[in-house]
């Protein structure tokens, strides 16, 4: 799924240059930094520009969720569009559901590897977005955030550039 959106958003964003493709792509929601690394081996970006572009995009709105979406969803839920009260529930459930308790249990290392393994429904935004609504302490989560993120960017340069030669590039 997660190839086929970085495809498609790599064909839209077609007038862009390549490297603003792969930040944007790592800035989006669900895609992240796994799309964009996709999207960059799809582009024939060298590997160390691309995990440059991507952290960089993945980790910009970092600071932004965990400071604002507490109060962008208070006011969500307060207002009168009913589209914006169920969005605002169901980003909530997100963020306190059963992954959640994982996070509360381990917080620091629970945070991290929610976000560094790269499977549907994780990575910087959900897990920024349970850290949040858990109250886990901003400074905390931001490391164990970049943490994850690191965490993933090793993972998708292995699945995205080849596997073991990701591994041998890594070192050499």
């Amino acid at each position: 799924m997660t190839e086929e959106l970085a495809r498609t958003l790599t064909e839209a964003l077609g007038g862009f240059p390549p490297l603003a493709v792969v930040f944007i792509i790592s800035m989006i929601p669900i895609l992240e930094l796994r799309g964009g690394l996709i999207a960059a081996s799809l582009l024939g970006i060298d590997m160390w520009t691309a995990v440059l572009f991507c952290i960089a995009g993945n980790v910009l709105p970092v600071p932004f969720i965990l400071l604002f979406i507490e109060k962008i969803l208070n006011w969500m839920k307060g207002c009168r569009i009913k589209l914006f009260n169920r969005i605002a529930n169901w980003l909530e459930a997100r963020g306190t559901g059963e992954k959640a308790a994982k996070i509360r249990k381990y917080e620091f290392w629970g945070l991290a590897l929610f976000v560094g393994i790269p499977l549907p429904g994780t990575g910087a935004w959900t897990g920024c977005l349970a850290a949040a609504l858990l109250h886990i302490d901003k400074k905390k989560a931001t490391l164990a955030t970049l943490v994850g993120i690191a965490m993933a960017t090793v993972i998708m340069c292995i699945v995205s550039y080849g596997g073991l030669q990701a591994i041998i590039n890594l070192f050499s």
